[in-house]
């Protein structure tokens, strides 16, 4: 697990999903398989855990855990509740998720999600994807990647950036995230290169993975595979996921706009188990830096 991605905040999230023995969970996010293992280790002889992955990396490390009680579904987990249909899953006591982004698949030059290791413009988290960062940043307009990196990435100077990318490919097509970098390093603020770099490339992998449309389709069915008092544990990484999340729990919708009876009661389907995100632990923070931006909210169905 260790070589492949470092689980955040896990005693945390099996805390969060209350795991009953018999019961029947799903990892929408097998990645490394360390919340999976978790799962399966508390669980008893009659228990299920449902695993998604649309990433060929995480299916081999699927293939090394051998147990009846374990199924892997290798698709995006936009498709939860139709392949839970598939296997005669009616509703599940728990689901969890972490959207981050493997360590495995920022370490791995050859998927062009590093802003470290120079490599292709990829960034695709399975075979699935329609389209690659490549032609995001070599095909969309000057105004698409603006509104991309504006909106993305949280770049203020968006619009400046979308501009050079297009001249520069007008030269040259962009081709390896060398070349995409040359062009963030003219432009980023002085002594905050990489948080630049971070931003510019969260914005095109986001793009690329159409992740927040994947997160609202994954949300809106949570309610309906959850089980009564059933948990939905969900680690974010960035303020973009993480509004979705608070929103869909507050409100029942992304958009976080309250349904309210004539008693002015909202009409919602899950109930925050935690007034506030849970953060990451100093100690744990300084074994693994990549859990200080994460954000934990735990809910279940009423």
């Amino acid at each position: 697990m260790s070589n492949y991605h470092i689980s955040i905040m896990l005693d945390e999230c099996l805390e969060g999903l209350n795991i009953q023995p018999n019961g029947v969970y799903v990892d929408v996010t097998f990645g490394g398989g360390g919340h999976s293992k978790a799962i399966l280790s508390k669980l008893g002889p009659e228990g299920r855990l449902i695993a998604f992955d649309q990433d060929p990396d995480a299916w081999q490390e699927a293939e090394k855990i051998d147990d009846e009680r374990f199924l892997l579904i290798t698709a995006n987990f936009r498709y939860l509740e139709k392949y839970l249909r598939v296997h005669g899953i009616k509703e599940v006591n728990g689901i969890l998720a972490d959207f981050g982004v493997s360590s495995h698949q920022l370490d791995a030059a050859e998927r062009g999600f590093s802003t470290r290791f120079s490599g292709p413009l990829d960034m695709r988290m399975g075979p699935s994807a329609s389209m690659d960062a490549a032609e995001v940043l070599n095909n969309y307009t000057a105004k698409d990647l603006q509104k991309i990196f504006g909106m993305y990435g949280e770049i203020k100077n968006a619009k400046t950036l979308a501009e050079a990318v297009v001249f520069q490919r007008n030269v040259k097509p962009l081709k390896t995230t060398e070349d995409f970098k040359q062009i963030l390093n003219k432009l980023a603020p002085r002594h905050r290169e990489f948080k630049y770099f971070a931003q510019a490339f969260q914005a095109v992998r986001i793009e690329v993975n159409k992740e927040l449309q994947v997160i609202e389709e994954f949300l809106e069915q949570c309610p309906r595979v959850l089980a009564k008092d059933g948990r939905l544990v969900i680690l974010s990484f960035h303020s973009l996921e993480d509004r979705l999340v608070k929103n869909f729990i507050k409100a029942g919708n992304v958009e976080g706009k309250e349904d309210k009876n004539i008693f002015g009661v909202v009409n919602k389907p899950l109930e925050s188990v935690t007034r506030k995100p849970i953060v990451a632990s100093d100690e744990e923070n300084k074994v693994n830096s990549r859990a200080r931006s994460a954000k934990l909210r735990i809910a279940y169905k009423n």
